[in-house]
């Protein structure tokens, strides 16, 4: 009798395992629960926030100008985008760098100027505007996926540096959770036939921000996106409206890449996995691009056009292979160009890349 009942409570425990997990408390990949470092010395001073940007984004491509494949740079277009952007660039840059110090150095002041920055920003409701030019909302995407992933790192971490800060940290997290909704509405309704890279970006930094705000709602909106991205791999591994980047077309892979790779990342950490939609399709799509940096004639021959390469050279441009080799078998070869460029960092993915999967890669 006592093992019948045993037995039929532990049925009711498996019947009841998708709706306990769809109320757990969402979490980051193990890395973000890192400590800081315990370090004695004095904190530099805090720099000035930057502007809150509580203004219409109106912000102008860099590649205005340039025909439906937005390859070609328009040098004075460049140079009012980096203006306009500015302020908001500085905030995403400063916030890692201050997150970055604390981990390394365990300094509570690197804390208390990361929350003195996203307080007043908070407190001016930056970033909010509804008047957008497409560049403008990007920037609010790419803001809020470096923002979010930052804040996670003090969240999170065993060493609780925002414990007793909940004066400080309950309206930054509300307005993280505003800039996500934002987000959302930015991004919903885009023809499916033109979702690209932007999409996933707008994913990534929702997951993040879901993350933050414990929202289930922002969590499975990120996942519904990842799922079309797989779907937008062709047989091949190429993604066709990434070829049509002509010039920058395997940039442009390589560089979605990273968000959906984060995202897969976040998926799996809550029990979500995702490695293997559309026929392993994010395999096929890490193979395109690792083809294509060693021989981009792949991507020449594929589009027709001689392949841009200088976006490659930037540091962290490949930092997508920590995850990727987190959740995948990866091969000697992969591994060795994954390790030759290490330790790699982005600020728009969490910061040390490296670090953060370091744990989850034999």
């Amino acid at each position: 009798m006592r093992q019948a009942r045993w037995a039929a409570v532990g049925v009711a425990l498996i019947l009841m395992g998708p709706i306990m997990q769809a109320c757990a408390q969402l979490r980051p990949p193990q890395g973000y629960y890192a400590p800081a470092v315990d370090k004695k010395g004095d904190t530099p001073s805090c720099p000035a926030t930057p502007k809150p940007y509580t203004g219409d984004l109106l912000i102008p491509s860099k590649y205005e100008g340039s025909g439906k494949a937005r390859d070609q740079l328009n040098a004075e277009s460049n140079k009012r985008y980096k203006e306009m952007s500015g302020d908001i660039n500085e905030l995403e840059k400063g916030v890692n760098k201050q997150v970055a110090a604390y981990l390394r150095q365990g300094r509570a002041g690197h804390v208390d100027c990361t929350l003195s920055w996203l307080g007043e920003w908070a407190k001016a409701q930056a970033l909010l505007s509804t008047t957008y030019t497409h560049t403008g909302k990007s920037m609010r995407k790419w803001a809020l996926g470096s923002i979010s992933s930052a804040y996670l790192r003090l969240k999170f971490s065993r060493s609780q540096p925002l414990r007793g800060r909940e004066a400080q940290t309950r309206p930054i997290e509300a307005w993280i959770g505003k800039v996500a909704e934002q987000v959302v509405r930015d991004w919903r309704d885009q023809p499916l036939d033109r979702l690209n890279n932007h999409q996933y970006w707008a994913a990534w930094s929702v997951m993040a921000a879901s993350v933050v705000v414990d929202r289930r709602d922002l969590f499975d909106w990120s996942v519904a996106q990842f799922r079309i991205g797989a779907s937008q791999v062709n047989a091949d591994g190429y993604l066709p409206n990434e070829l049509g980047r002509d010039t920058r077309a395997l940039a442009y892979h390589n560089y979605a890449m990273g968000p959906l790779m984060m995202i897969a990342s976040f998926a799996q950490a809550n029990g979500v996995d995702l490695r293997e939609e559309n026929n392993g399709a994010m395999r096929r799509l890490a193979a395109r691009v690792e083809e294509g940096i060693k021989d981009p004639g792949l991507f020449e021959r594929k589009t027709g056009y001689k392949q841009a390469l200088e976006d490659l050279n930037e540091d962290g441009k490949f930092a997508w292979l920590e995850p990727y080799c987190a959740l995948y078998d990866c091969s000697a070869e992969t591994n060795r160009w994954r390790q030759s460029v290490e330790p790699m960092k982005n600020y728009r993915l969490g910061g040390d890349i490296t670090q953060l999967f370091a744990d989850q890669k034999e």
